[in-house]
Formats: C-alpha cells, sequence, structure tokens
C-alpha cells in the first residue's frame, strides 16, 4: 500500500493519525455512490457527520434494486463516469477489471484501516487477475446448518463427508410428520442453483475451462449433476424452481433437518423473530469434498470518476471508513449480521455475547474451504445462466439426458469464446 502511511503501535493506528487532520486536503468535492439497499449502507447514511469531521465533505448514495444496479453500474462506470464508488459483486468484478472501469483497491485503502483483518474468503472473491478490487460489505462463505434437536433424537452426528451427508438426509426425511430430509435450490441462475451445484462440481474435481477451451463437459459434473438431483428427493415441494428464499423459509419454519448455504443466513437463524428453528441449529463446514461457495458484495473505486490520483485517494479513503472495524461494530449493535466482514469482529465479546458461539468458530473454520467455484471472467454471468436453465429443467424433470445437457452447454461456451475473439 503505498498511501496513508503512518506510525503503528501495538497493532493500532495511533488515534491522531484517524483525525481530520491527517486527511485534510484529500478530498474536495462530496462522494456519490451506486449501490443497492443494505442495511449496513443505511447505516452509513445515519453517521455522514462521522465521514464530514474525517474528510472535510459528505457523499450520496442512489440505490437500486440488485439487476437494475447491475446495469447501470455497467452503463455508467463504462460511459460517464459519474460515480467516484460502484458497489460491485464477485459476479461482475472480472467485468469491471478487465475493462478498468475500476482501479486497484489496496493503493488507495488507507493502511490505518487494517485491510488484512477481512475474512480471507470475502478477499479471495473480491481479486482477479491477482489484484484487489473491491472491499466487502457483506458476503460469505457455506455453513452446514443442521437441527440439533432432530439429529439427536434419530442418533445422528453431523455429517463430515457426502456419503455422511446422503445417509443422514434418507433418515431424517419424514414428509408424513412434516419433516424434509435437506432443502436445495433449484431455480435457474448463476447465482440460484448453479450456486449450490458448484460446490459438488468443484468438490469433484470439476473445472470451467483449461484456457480458452471448456473442460466442464466431465465426469465431475456428471457425478455433481447426478448428487444434486439424487439428494432433491428430499427436498421440500417448490424448490425445485425456488431459489435461497425457499430454501432459507422451510428451514426457519422447522420444515428442514438440514441445508447447506451461505453463512449469513446464521444471523437470521437465530433471531426468535424470524425463525421457529432460533437456538436449536448447529453450525460446520460444509462436508468433504464439498467446497464452500465464496461469495462478496463491496466498494470499488471507479475508473472515470476519479482521473486524479488525489481523486482516487478520496475515494479509498471513503471506502475504508464505511468498511471500518468501527462501522463493522456498529452493524453487530445493529444486528445486521449479513454485513460482517472483519475476522476482530467475529473474534469480539460482543459478537459472542450476541451469537451462538459456534457461529464464530464455525466462520473461522468454512473460511479455509471457502472457495471461488464459479467462473472468473467476464462472460460467467451468461455461462452460469445457460447452465441455470438446463439444470433446473433436469430438476424439474422436463429434460433427463445429463450428458447431453452438458454438451449443449459447452456448445454455448465456444459460441461465448468465438465470440470475444
Amino acid at each position: 500500500m503505498k498511501k496513508f502511511n503512518g506510525v503503528m503501535i501495538g497493532g493500532c493506528m495511533v488515534a491522531t493519525l484517524l483525525s481530520s487532520a491527517v486527511y485534510a486536503g484529500v478530498c474536495s468535492k462530496d462522494i456519490k455512490v451506486l449501490a443497492q439497499p443494505r442495511a449496513s449502507l443505511t447505516l452509513l447514511e445515519e453517521r455522514k457527520a462521522e465521514f464530514e469531521a474525517l474528510a472535510g465533505v459528505s457523499f450520496n448514495i442512489d440505490f437500486l434494486n440488485e439487476n437494475d444496479r447491475r446495469a447501470k453500474s455497467r452503463a455508467e462506470a463504462s460511459t460517464t463516469g459519474r460515480y467516484q464508488v460502484y458497489y460491485i459483486d464477485e459476479a461482475n468484478v472480472a467485468l469491471f477489471a478487465e475493462n478498468e472501469w475500476i482501479v486497484p483497491l489496496t493503493d488507495y485503502y488507507p493502511q490505518a484501516y487494517d485491510f488484512a483483518d477481512f475474512d480471507p474468503g470475502r478477499i479471495k472473491v473480491g481479486s482477479y487477475g491477482g489484484k484487489l478490487y473491491f472491499a466487502p460489505i457483506q458476503g460469505g462463505g457455506d455453513f452446514l446448518y443442521y437441527r440439533k434437536d432432530l439429529l439427536a433424537a434419530a442418533g445422528i452426528t453431523p455429517p463430515t463427508t457426502l456419503v455422511e451427508l446422503k445417509k443422514a438426509v434418507a433418515a431424517l426425511h419424514d414428509p408424513a410428520n412434516g419433516v424434509y430430509g435437506i432443502a436445495l435450490r433449484g431455480g435457474r441462475g448463476s447465482g440460484a442453483n448453479v450456486w449450490r451445484w458448484m460446490t459438488y462440481f468443484k468438490g469433484f474435481g470439476g473445472q470451467w475451462f483449461d484456457g480458452d477451451t471448456p473442460v466442464f463437459n466431465s465426469a465431475a459434473a456428471v457425478k455433481a449433476t447426478e448428487t444434486y438431483l439424487e439428494l432433491f428427493k428430499y427436498s421440500p415441494p417448490g424448490t425445485s424452481t425456488g431459489s435461497w428464499t425457499e430454501v432459507t423459509e422451510a428451514f426457519n419454519s422447522g420444515l428442514v433437518a438440514m441445508i447447506i448455504e451461505s453463512s449469513p443466513l446464521a444471523g437470521m437463524t437465530e433471531d426468535s423473530k424470524l425463525s421457529k428453528v432460533a437456538g436449536k441449529v448447529g453450525y460446520t463446514i460444509p462436508p468433504s469434498p464439498l467446497t464452500g461457495g465464496g461469495y462478496g458484495h463491496g466498494l470499488a473505486i471507479g475508473a472515470k470518476a476519479n482521473q486524479t490520483e488525489q481523486a482516487r485517494e478520496c475515494a479509498g479513503l471513503f471506502i475504508a471508513w464505511a468498511t471500518s472495524k468501527e462501522q463493522e461494530m456498529a452493524r453487530l449493535e445493529a444486528g445486521v449480521f449479513g454485513d460482517l466482514n472483519r475476522s476482530s469482529v467475529f473474534d469480539s465479546p460482543e459478537f459472542s455475547a450476541k451469537y451462538n458461539s459456534e457461529i464464530a468458530s464455525a466462520l473461522q473454520d468454512t473460511a479455509k474451504v471457502t472457495s471461488i467455484n464459479y467462473w472468473p471472467n467476464p462472460d460467467w454471468p451468461d455461462l452460469g445462466d445457460r447452465w441455470g436453465i438446463i439444470l433446473e429443467e433436469l430438476i424439474t424433470g422436463s429434460r433427463s439426458d445429463i450428458p447431453e445437457a452438458l454438451d449443449e452447454l459447452e456448445d454455448y461456451a465456444i459460441k461465448l469464446i468465438a465470440r470475444r475473439r
């Protein structure tokens, strides 16, 4: 990191370094941010005075829903570049970085704000081509969520392997008494059914491409699909075309014994206002050989709106302040679990006092198996969404030939590659 160097004492920056005097003159105008609604960003807006005291300027956030945010950010970042800061996610960081619509972040992230404190999994998904482009505002890996009471009553220990998971799911499946063994995402989409399927694909050794050559039409992909379809026999009605919402609502309603889902769900699961199973859930890493599905959304420095080094330093200062330990502690206090990203916050006494102690341990463990399962390429959303359509058809039974389905996807991938040449 080349900017904002300072004196470190005991691993923490002296308080005067974070005073407004240190950053005087860095920012010359208010910062415009394009984002999608999140509770953490609403909290930031309530604390504008803090940033104004620090930087001498304010900020304004324009909120759009996820799909509109993605479309507008692509249009703005590639043309007028009116926003100094963009909210981007793991699915489009490659597109933004490759087209140089955003700049590498760590050169402009003040050292005082301790970037290394972020969860390693969040750092992985914010990177492309060996460079890091966004500071996480939310993200996670995967947990195996399991009903302690149901497993204990059946004499089943939390499964640590896929073989054990299959046996446990079958044994716990009792729809006549309102319990399904597992819930899976069936609805189409690179971030929906494909997101969950990929943990099996990568766990079985699958790869998307070798250079520009598709290699996913493989034994690993066939096995992953067969396994996913086999487990789907134990998933509740409605999930065959459902998303994260249907899966998590089924689990929190007490209808499901186990799910493998993103770690931020834990905050909802332990909230008795949102969950009928609060206090009954255990948390651990996905069973071997499944990988964890690393994802993240974060704040990045726009290139066009920040042509000068000073402008980029200002955007970096805002991002650092917005993702600081102090802001995360405010989110923790407000119960915004899904927007916690720092190891120091997970390890804090405040976190242990607020959440099940197993969650903090599981967060540390799952970071070790968190993987980038998607194809890190600007064309990933296109390819992933196409596979999502085909996979949904396999799940719902409108098609049944798995090798033929993968042949179709491979043809689609070849055309994608040819289009970019």
